[in-house]
């Protein structure tokens, strides 16, 4: 699994950058981009205000 960011629906407004236990969450054009540290904890999904993270 993966977590996976739709850059659609994503408002750049970082709260998922800050919940993130790995720091495998970053800014990239104003929209976040996960990393290959993401450890699928699902964190940045139950914090993220749009529904704009998913775990696939």
């Amino acid at each position: 699994m993966a977590a996976i960011v739709d850059k659609e629906t994503c408002i750049g407004c970082e709260a998922c950058v800050g919940e993130c236990p790995v720091e495998a969450i970053e800014m990239m054009e104003g929209k976040a981009d996960i990393n290959d540290k993401c450890v699928d904890c699902g964190a940045c999904v139950d914090i993220c205000p749009v529904s704009a993270i998913t775990l696939d």
